[in-house]
């Protein structure tokens, strides 16, 4: 699959302005922040997005992205 790449644009990241400036792919932000896949849950514009989902879904200038990290404890 070809990269989405883009002009840069502006989305919300955890309530802070965040720049996309190459790859728009949900997948791809989440690599360059360096999350763990697997420990993580994300939401955008208030929708929850599947896992299955992320390699395809865009990312649009304006979007609200959260992003949760879960973590164990007890």
């Amino acid at each position: 699959m070809s990269t989405q790449a883009l002009p840069p644009f502006q989305i919300e990241l955890n309530g802070e302005p965040h720049t996309i400036a190459d790859d728009a792919r949900l997948s791809a932000l989440v690599q360059r922040l360096k999350l763990r896949k697997g420990r993580i849950a994300i939401e955008i514009n208030r929708a929850v997005i599947a896992k299955s989902e992320w390699e395809s879904r865009l990312l649009h200038p304006g979007d609200r992205v959260e992003i949760v990290n879960f973590v164990g404890g007890g």
